[in-house]
């Protein structure tokens, strides 16, 4: 190639170029012609299932002053709680829509997220919009057989094949959340904490429930500044519009699609587990902690030949099940055991503020703790019992359930738990040793203190025990860690030891008449505490 050819295609490379630039300049002018009168916003039309859709994004702040609940549709006008922003559900309007009520209490921990999680993030918001004429059955847009004649969404295209536009949002345009209603919520509490300096924390219908949240308790807690609150109302948020009335339907219709889509999109949003939040929870230490114990202690850690140890998702362990426990409780062990160690890991509990992500270090010194315990535990004779060839099952089941059990309270979660939490108590509050509370752990378990707990005999009867209903008590399991505690010497106070006799003979106490650790029954006064372990 010459000299002059190179010239020519260079200068046609510069006019090309040239002209893109102008191009696009062009394009620029032409969207801020529109796009700052914030009347319009640059959408993508999608269309899924015969249902046209334009994806955009708008700011916090946006969202916060133009979208509403789906319950303040016109439709639901007369059966509109205001208070609490929830369909008053009757005869006639559950055949109009079924909606998951706004739970209020997520309102404070939504906004917090936002507020102080530094990588938050919500998915976009599905949205219906919707404009006067659409409630108005003589408005020139309905045609005489009852069918609109346009689109209630106004969309500009500006490409030939209409994918890609400008949507019109100008004032008479309202805007309705169809899903994402929570996340609705948590932006408005944001803005709330912006403009007020403080956010009100509520019960799930929306009555005022414990202290107020301020910035000052976030800028103590969390070093977050208001003026860094002040530019989150700027960040943008994904969002979907769908039409409430599209050309050529009936308002009947229309009704119907909006209802349908409203259904399934709530249907398909399956909450998760408490089990599956603490496999994914990288924020709390305690999870974190628990799900590294899970994966490299050697009780639970999966082995060649062995059953899985540890039930991921559930919460429960069936009568058959081989593993030893769930994630979720070894979450609450992680909690319960470490909370005297790091108490600042749950934040305030009195101002319902959400806890960071500990630190690194913080995190290895929890794990080294807890691991210290587990190893401990695996010291006690009947766990021990598992590395000879025992099932967990076998150590579990009540003697009544079929093929027979031990009734170990310590291969039960709710045992587990209690145990973690006396332990925890003892060693990070009272300052008491592993070793010697293990000690005296080891004979009271060979002396079966911990096995047969449905018999009377048993010290657990009554309290992690239902005689009546031959099942284990959860809700007495704060009775059954204060028992442990007092067991290994951890309770001098006599009005505590007064109390804690009291509980114990209610606990086990059957129509006026109590049950004593002799399997007798005797007045509750006479249940007594057993002796403490040597």
């Amino acid at each position: 190639m010459n000299r002059r050819q190179s010239h020519l295609l260079a200068k046609i490379d510069s006019q090309r170029q040239n002209k893109d630039m102008q191009e696009k300049e062009a394009l620029a002018l032409f969207l801020d012609k529109y796009l700052t009168k914030n009347n319009y916003i640059f959408v993508q039309k999608t269309n899924m299932g015969g249902s046209e859709a334009y994806i955009g994004s708008v700011t916090l702040e946006w969202l916060a002053n133009r979208v509403s609940f789906a319950s303040e549709l016109p439709l639901f006008s007369q059966k509109f709680n205001l208070e609490t922003k929830n369909i008053q559900i009757d005869a006639q309007s559950i055949e109009e829509i079924q909606q998951r009520p706004l739970d209020w209490s997520r309102q404070a921990h939504l906004a917090q997220y936002l507020a102080v999680r530094k990588t938050h993030k919500f998915p976009p918001i599905l949205v219906v919009v919707s404009k006067p004429w659409v409630d108005d059955p003589k408005a020139s847009e309905w045609d005489k057989w009852g069918r609109a004649i346009k689109s209630a969404a106004n969309f500009l295209a500006l490409d030939k094949d209409g994918n890609i536009g400008l949507l019109e949002l100008s004032d008479d345009v309202k805007i309705f959340a169809l899903d994402g209603q929570h996340r609705l919520m948590g932006v408005l509490g944001l803005m709330e904490l912006i403009k007020t300096g403080k956010l009100q924390r509520y019960k799930k219908d929306k009555k005022p429930s414990g202290a107020i949240i301020t910035v000052e308790d976030l800028r103590r807690e969390y070093h977050v500044e208001l003026t860094y609150l002040q530019n989150l109302a700027q960040e943008k948020i994904g969002i979907e519009f769908i039409s409430a009335v599209v050309a050529g339907e009936t308002h009947g219709e229309a009704r119907r699609r909006i209802r349908s889509i409203f259904v399934h999109v709530n249907l398909m949003a399956v909450p998760l587990t408490i089990g599956q939040l603490a496999k994914l929870d990288e924020d709390n230490g305690f999870s974190i902690i628990a799900r590294k114990i899970a994966v490299t202690h050697p009780l639970f850690k999966d082995k060649n030949g062995r059953n899985p140890r540890v039930n991921w998702d559930s919460a429960t362990v069936a009568a058959k099940s081989t593993v030893l426990t769930t994630l979720q409780a070894l979450k609450e062990i992680s909690e319960r055991y470490l909370e005297y160690k790091f108490p600042h890991w749950k934040s305030s509990r009195q101002k319902g503020l959400i806890p960071l992500r500990p630190e690194d270090d913080e995190l290895e010194e929890g794990y080294e703790a807890l691991k210290q315990f587990f190893d401990y535990l695996s010291t006690l004779p009947s766990y021990e019992r598992l590395e000879y060839g025992e099932e967990t099952f076998q150590l579990r089941r009540f003697n009544f359930e079929k093929g027979g059990g031990e009734g170990n309270l310590l291969f039960r979660p709710v045992g587990q738990i209690a145990f973690a939490q006396a332990l925890g108590i003892l060693v990070f509050k009272k300052k008491f040793s592993l070793e010697a509370i293990f000690k005296k752990l080891r004979k009271y378990d060979i002396d079966g203190g911990f096995s047969g707990i449905e018999y009377p005999q048993s010290l657990w009867y009554g309290i992690l025990y239902d005689p009546n209903k031959k099942r284990v008590i959860v809700a007495r399991r704060d009775l059954a860690a204060k028992l442990i505690v007092y067991l290994l010497g951890g309770i001098e106070n006599n009005i505590e030891i007064a109390e804690l006799r009291r509980a114990v003979a209610e606990a086990r106490t059957i129509q006026e008449k109590a049950v004593s650790f002799k399997g007798k029954f005797v007045n509750p006064k006479d249940v007594g505490l057993p002796p403490i372990l040597l």
